[in-house]
């Protein structure tokens, strides 16, 4: 998931970001996100295929982690592209927004490439 979701402007994060004490559990946070207010997804971290603990440990194998690195994890169910009948893509304008507890909101505006 990593690379899929590193793209040059892809993966925004902040306004602040949490130390490893302030989540007690990270198998225990849920999440929702809404695309102009409608919700698209609605998950916990209860739900993942890996444990956090377990994704850590397989990447530290591959690859030198140090602390504060971000690892994408992929996505809970709900992606716009598998909505039926119609898939749901974004579009210039819409904005996201993602709740997960304890890590507080994060809040984007869609833009087109200009290119």
């Amino acid at each position: 998931w990593t690379k899929g979701k590193s793209c040059d402007h892809y993966g925004p994060v902040g306004p602040w970001l949490v130390t490893r004490d302030a989540i007690p559990d990270p198998q225990k946070l849920s999440m929702q996100l809404a695309v102009n207010g409608k919700m698209m997804q609605d998950g916990s971290t209860a739900d993942m295929i890996f444990s956090v603990a377990e994704i850590i440990a397989h990447l530290s194998e591959l690859m030198t982690l140090h602390p504060g690195d971000i690892i994408a994890t992929g996505t809970p169910a709900g992606v716009g592209m598998g909505q039926k009948p119609d898939p749901v893509y974004l579009r210039h304008g819409d904005v996201m927004t993602l709740d997960i507890d304890g890590l507080g909101r994060q809040q984007q505006t869609i833009l087109a490439d200009p290119s």
